[in-house]
């Protein structure tokens, strides 16, 4: 691989090796919301050669707090269309493919088979997610998993760990709980924070796409766990060059 002068500050830490091994890697990113594009931004700085990107929604002014493809100029926009320009931006040389559709449980299997070296799951539905989880362990794929992050204001008590080690988050219990039903117990690196839940700040939702409640967001906080979902991911990859 030549070096490339972009990514000269990366290599004084990674090395060339294992810069190369990024470049090579194809890493998929579902869910483009709060977490999911921050995660998919710092995934294409670092020199991921080749990545897919999935969601379905549009922009919303609600989302204009805290994520990334969420402007004033951008309401009612796809997501994946702007993150797609967004990224390519970055790095012109990206191989990346779009997905503009909400991960239906029937299509998710199909789409693991897939030959990627890294799945950063970033859904914020417990039905869709858990599946996808369970996929990607089926085919013998490494992911990271974003449990709750709304709610919370304190980036500092993030922690990552094995799913069957999460604690306090109320959405990674329910999500321990729903891959419990399915045999899985540990096995997915988990995004999740210690931080109580501000239960004050949960509203209701009208149920659709498998997503019955929210709480509110912070600017910052999903943006940390979009960074510390891409980290886990960057260095894993990282780790393969021996």
């Amino acid at each position: 691989m030549q070096e490339r002068k972009w990514l000269s500050r990366t290599q004084l830490i990674t090395g060339k090796n294992a810069l190369d091994r990024l470049e090579e890697a194809h890493v998929l990113v579902i869910g483009l919301g709060g977490v999911g594009s921050f995660a998919a931004e710092f995934i294409a700085r670092s020199g991921v050669g080749t990545m897919t990107i999935v969601d379905g929604d549009d922009v919303d002014a609600s989302n204009i707090n805290r994520q990334l493809p969420a402007l004033a100029t951008t309401i009612g926009q796809s997501k994946a269309l702007i993150m797609e320009e967004r990224l390519k931006a970055i790095n012109p040389e990206l191989k990346i493919n779009v997905i503009r559709s909400f991960l239906m449980p029937e299509v998710i299997d199909e789409l693991m088979s897939q030959p990627f070296d890294y799945v950063v799951e970033a859904i914020d539905s417990i039905t869709p997610k858990t599946i996808v989880i369970a996929s990607a362990l089926k085919h013998k794929k490494r992911i990271v998993s974003s449990m709750g992050a709304g709610g919370k204001v304190d980036p500092t008590k993030l922690l990552v760990d094995d799913i069957g080690n999460t604690r306090i988050c109320p959405f990674a219990q329910y999500v321990r709980k729903r891959l419990a039903q399915l045999g899985i117990r540990s096995g997915v690196k988990a995004v999740f924070s210690t931080e109580a839940v501000i239960k004050e700040s949960l509203m209701m939702t009208d149920g659709s796409r498998f997503k019955k409640s929210a709480y509110g967001t912070m600017s910052y906080l999903p943006a940390t766990f979009g960074a510390t979902c891409a980290s886990v991911a960057i260095r894993d990859l990282m780790h393969d060059v021996k």
